[in-house]
């Protein structure tokens, strides 16, 4: 799990510098655009997490998301990503969108607004990992002494140990088996709530979260207690149960969550048919869903992204129903170039939006 590069550096690296190096780090994060970021200690996840994982996954919980049920060990363990690892940049990006579609028009969940966060996202790591010299990890790493990393501006690089080659990184966002929200918890940026999303103190939970793996020894930060307590709002929002009953024997901790029931999965994820059941849940909503994010009371306290490449585009807002039912393939891929809804597919998305207007169309004729 180690290597020669590895054990030279945390020879090089005195306290002071892991010290001075993390909070250059979170500054210059701070600086791209990123809301939050925190650093975590890479090691294997944590008994209890791993077993409630094994458990999930042998009950199928990942419904046909297969790519969820593979590669369990490196899930479980990310040093297993990248050989001599020992640190996870944990980072969120907010995309909470300063204009929503009209509530009179079909709807998205709000990340796919904008161009797709996970280039946006890996972009952003990589720029972060540039300035301070980091260099890409390649397999295998070969043994060298690392370098004690420095961002291009500082003034007095000369005060630091000049080595032969640099650290080396990964970057990642919902791109390999990594337990995101679990790195993000121990790196200190928020808790997950009962909505299995990241919850960020005073911030809530509209954000896209990423990792750099650096396979240097960093100062790590301290995860938040979960500030949840009694509220079950998002269970209760939820139209479909995927969060489970408030009322279950583990009310007082995450319930498991049935992808299956989701409406994210159903309208992005599965390839097949919508349940009668399933596009009565959807309401007027096409792709993806927010329901229980928008009923957490944290996310009263969310502002509009910042980032450019994430805000609404004037061209989505401008949908209105009637285009929306006579989307065509060519225009489809026009308005969603580069986005994330393109993983459903313009089949996927027509699937929708014919199941969703059917479902306002039967509730339009007068009962008999």
């Amino acid at each position: 799990m180690t290597s020669k590069h590895s054990e030279e550096t945390n020879s090089i690296l005195s306290e002071e510098m892991k010290t001075k190096l993390s909070e250059e780090i979170k500054v210059e994060a701070q600086r791209l655009g990123f809301f939050a970021c925190g650093i975590a200690q890479a090691t294997a996840v944590d008994p209890d997490t791993a077993a409630e994982v094994k458990r999930w996954l042998n009950k199928g919980g990942y419904a046909e998301m297969n790519y969820m049920n593979n590669h369990t060990d490196k899930r479980l363990d990310p040093r297993l990503l990248m050989p001599g690892l020992k640190s996870i940049v944990c980072v969120a990006l907010n995309y909470a969108p300063e204009q929503r579609i009209p509530q009179t028009e079909f709807q998205l969940a709000g990340y796919a607004y904008g161009q797709d966060y996970h280039d946006v996202v890996k972009n952003k790591l990589r720029q972060l990992a540039a300035t301070f010299g980091f260099q890409p990890y390649t397999e295998p790493a070969g043994s060298h002494t690392p370098a004690v990393p420095t961002p291009q501006t500082t003034p007095n690089p000369s005060a630091l140990i000049p080595p032969p080659l640099p650290p080396q990184f990964r970057v990642f966002c919902d791109s390999a088996p990594i337990l995101e929200r679990y790195w993000a918890v121990k790196a200190g940026l928020g808790w997950t709530g009962r909505n299995h999303q990241l919850i960020i103190p005073n911030a809530g939970s509209m954000f896209v979260l990423g990792e750099l793996f650096l396979d240097i020894p960093l100062t790590y930060d301290q995860p938040l207690p979960n500030r949840c307590g009694s509220c079950h709002r998002c269970i209760d929002a939820c139209p479909t149960g995927a969060l489970g009953t408030w009322n279950s024997p583990t009310a007082d901790h995450l319930h498991p969550f049935d992808a299956v029931r989701c409406l994210s999965y159903q309208t992005i994820e599965n390839r097949g048919t919508l349940s009668t059941d399933i596009a009565a849940a959807m309401g007027n909503t096409i792709y993806g869903c927010d329901k229980c994010q928008t009923a957490c009371p944290w996310n009263r306290f969310a502002s509009p992204t910042n980032i450019a490449e994430l805000r609404p585009r004037p061209e989505l807002l401008a949908m209105t129903r009637e285009k929306w039912l006579h989307l065509s393939e060519e225009d489809y891929q026009k308005l969603f170039k580069g986005s994330a809804v393109k993983r459903a597919k313009y089949s996927g998305l027509m699937r929708n939006i014919t199941a969703v207007n059917n479902q306002e169309k039967d509730k339009e004729q007068p009962s008999e």
